[in-house]
């Protein structure tokens, strides 16, 4: 009986440990997409009539490129750390094709955005989103590098 309580102690632990990192990284998700809007308002200066038709237009391609690349993640990356070498053609093949689909996807999403917020934004500002998407991921990389190399 003792030995049952412990393991529901366990249980419970990891469980709680588990739903608190869930919502840690859930919180961290909505910091990096507050920072991502705050900047991208910003490098666009946006008027508000602008931002008004932008964002809603913005925020549904911004949620398909995530599920897509929570796809490529679970599809194409996990794969890959399963081992190259074990693959035979067939499953690189597969694997192939399946890359270039989704690259394929992420292109036509791209367009689809582009298309749209020529009705809404001038074209000099579409070329400034894509700069501000561009450096805002770099910027992202570099901190999480200096954050990763602080923990060493």
């Amino acid at each position: 009986m003792n030995n049952m309580k412990n393991i529901l102690v366990l249980l419970l632990l990891v469980t709680s440990v588990t739903f608190a990192q869930k919502r840690d990284k859930e919180e961290w998700h909505k910091k990096i997409d507050a920072l991502k809007t705050a900047h991208i308002t910003e490098a666009l200066q946006l008027s508000s009539a602008e931002a008004e038709k932008f964002w809603p237009v913005y925020n549904v391609y911004d949620e398909k490129m995530h599920d897509l690349h929570k796809t490529k993640k679970k599809e194409i990356y996990s794969k890959l750390k399963d081992g190259v070498d074990s693959m035979n053609d067939s499953e690189a093949n597969t694997l192939i094709d399946k890359d270039l689909q989704l690259e394929q996807k992420e292109l036509q999403y791209r367009k689809e955005l582009v298309a749209q917020l020529k009705k809404i934004i001038s074209p000099g500002k579409i070329i400034k989103l894509k700069k501000a998407e561009d450096d805002f991921k770099k910027e992202l990389l570099k901190r999480y590098r200096q954050r990763k190399d602080r923990r060493k």
